[in-house]
């Protein structure tokens, strides 16, 4: 499997994919109100996928069985690569993401 790093740097589609994902969570966040629900779908619907595509690309349960902590340890690190340049961006940028205004 690809990192973090490599996939999006070489994928033109990578931050449209992202996006379309968002705007799919933004909608049930605009039927549900209750961010936390959305976010947990949302993060258990990417742990489905990954489970998913794990299995996909390997040849059977007995290989899966041995890969788990393996393949645990892969996700994780992406998601926590991702997370840290998603909190540093916000970081950065927290009053132009969110609308606050500045007073003079």
């Amino acid at each position: 499997m690809a990192t973090y790093t490599q996939s999006h740097d070489l994928d033109t589609q990578f931050y449209k994919r992202a996006d379309g994902h968002i705007q799919l969570a933004n909608k049930h966040l605009d039927e549900q109100k209750i961010s936390e629900m959305v976010n947990s779908s949302f993060l258990y619907a990417a742990a489905r996928f990954n489970a998913w595509i794990s299995a996909a690309g390997l040849t059977s349960q007995a290989e899966m069985a041995l890969k788990r902590e393996e393949l645990i340890g892969y996700f994780t690190d992406q998601y926590r690569a991702m997370l840290e340049e998603n909190l540093d961006d916000y970081i950065t940028n927290y009053d132009q993401y969110l609308g606050v205004k500045k007073e003079h």
